[in-house]
């Protein structure tokens, strides 16, 4: 497939904010900041802005973005529908928490909705590419089980950047075996799904693409004379020496030095490991994203081999 810059930071901006809501969410309930804290306000304005920002990115794939409001038109049988549905509310309901806080009253029952919806978010989003069977690489339940892990994974680091800014550094602390643990977890989910795919065999063939049952078939042309719709969206043109080096790079920058980092803050406590291991780690996760989507091998690739 052929990544779209504008999916590729939807998706990690909205999982990431998804995270720091969660986070902000369990340290709340959990008793570990308080309700009315400067950091629980700071980081609600924050994820706010950050599903603005995914959902905004997410309109610059649409070819007419005036009629967007028709994608949740098929939501009884559209995964991608009711992730259009879900991520307003989701972003509602964190307006709705940060509010009732600036106005001086704590209600316990937002911070749980929020983290039930956005768990409901991540399972929309991934749904959207696993219901899609013919792609092998995505119809796997490894596709949610990264998608939220990655999410928790950037929330907690980034909660973490935002309590070594303002917030108390006992919780940041607390804060940091987790972010540890997770992205440790995160890394090892993201290798399965990598080792997965590296050794499917896939359904269809190029004798199934085109109905014919002779063994030995070779391509010489794309089938027409210029490129297309189909050769341009669903086929990238990056070698695979490029495919490797961004695979190395989400490894390296997304998961390793981020966990890195934050162990270095559990041993040094020094807080700008933390303003380090973000934007190091949202780097390698355009990286992630953007390999995810371009590892995806659509089968009608299979008769347009010869890119023009």
């Amino acid at each position: 497939m052929n990544p779209a810059m504008s999916v590729v930071i939807f998706t990690t901006l909205c999982g990431a904010a998804q995270g720091l809501v969660v986070t902000l969410a369990v340290l709340v309930l959990g008793g570990a900041l308080d309700a009315s804290n400067a950091t629980v306000n700071s980081g609600l304005v924050l994820a706010g802005v950050m599903l603005l920002a995914s959902l905004a990115a997410s309109f610059l794939h649409l070819g007419r973005p005036e009629r967007a409001w028709r994608a949740v038109m098929m939501w009884r049988t559209s995964w991608l529908s009711r992730e259009v549905i879900v991520l307003p509310l989701f972003t509602a309901t964190v307006g709705l928490w940060w509010l009732t806080q600036a106005l001086g009253y704590f209600v316990p029952l937002l911070p749980v909705i929020c983290v039930l919806v956005s768990v409901l978010l991540w399972y929309c989003t991934a749904m959207v590419y696993m219901c899609i069977r013919f792609l092998q690489e995505w119809a796997h339940p490894l596709t949610l089980i990264n998608y939220t892990l990655i999410g928790l994974s950037s929330g907690l680091i980034l909660s973490g950047a935002l309590l070594a800014l303002i917030g108390p550094q006992g919780v940041a602390v607390q804060v940091a075996p987790f972010a540890l643990v997770i992205t440790i977890v995160a890394w090892i989910a993201r290798a399965l799904s990598l080792r997965r795919n590296r050794t499917i065999r896939h359904a269809s063939t190029l004798q199934s693409a085109i109905g014919v049952r002779a063994r030995d078939i070779k391509q010489i042309s794309m089938g027409m004379s210029a490129g297309s719709f189909n050769t341009r969206e669903f086929f990238h043109p990056a070698s695979r020496a490029v495919l490797k080096n961004i695979k190395w790079g989400f490894i390296v920058f997304g998961f390793a030095v981020p966990a890195v980092l934050v162990a270095w803050f559990l041993v040094s406590h020094d807080r700008s490991a933390w303003l380090i291991a973000f934007p190091l780690q949202y780097l390698g996760l355009l990286c992630e994203r953007w390999f995810f989507f371009a590892q995806a091998r659509h089968p009608q690739n299979l008769y347009y081999q010869v890119v023009s």
